[in-house]
């Protein structure tokens, strides 16, 4: 099974957007001693979140390791692949928010840029809108019932008149 990594950018340098655009890219530059070891242990195959850092604060989507290149174990290079936008943003608030997330480096070193994740913090960042769609889909249905009845009661009470 591959593993999971959250990926932090800088959007005002390589955004999410810019990976859309090109597909693929080499992401390298990476300097932190535990964020180079985590690198390392990329595969091919590894799914990763992207999070830009910045004024968004905010997982924005993700993208899968196409290739892993350690000719130089200072800077090693990995490729990597855009995957799908986020359903919406994750907020570095709301990473904090839940216990997913107490023990991970991605809140106890916050300048770590390559943190691993378990299967899941992974699912975390779909299930956050899928939990908001549900709330949402059930407030949209009870709303509806709502104007249902009154249409019902409106209906009945006309007759009556």
């Amino acid at each position: 099974m591959p593993n999971a990594y959250l990926l932090k950018t800088e959007p005002s340098e390589y955004s999410f957007a810019n990976l859309q655009r090109d597909k693929k890219t080499v992401w390298d530059g990476v300097r932190n001693p535990v964020a180079l070891r985590n690198l390392g242990e990329m595969k091919s195959g590894d799914r990763l979140i992207i999070y830009e850092t910045g004024d968004r604060k905010s997982a924005v989507g993700t993208a899968s390791v196409v290739a892993i290149k350690v000719t130089d174990p200072k800077n090693p290079q990995m490729e990597l692949a855009a995957g799908k936008e986020l359903p919406r943003p994750v907020t570095l608030a709301e990473i904090k928010a839940n216990k997913l997330f107490a023990a991970s480096p991605l809140v106890r070193m916050g300048r770590l840029s390559v943190v691993p994740l378990t299967l899941e913090q992974y699912k975390f960042f779909w299930k956050a809108d899928s939990d908001e769609t549900h709330d949402l889909r059930g407030h949209i249905l009870c709303h509806n019932l709502v104007i249902e009845a009154h249409a019902w009661f409106l209906a009945v009470r006309s007759s009556s008149l």
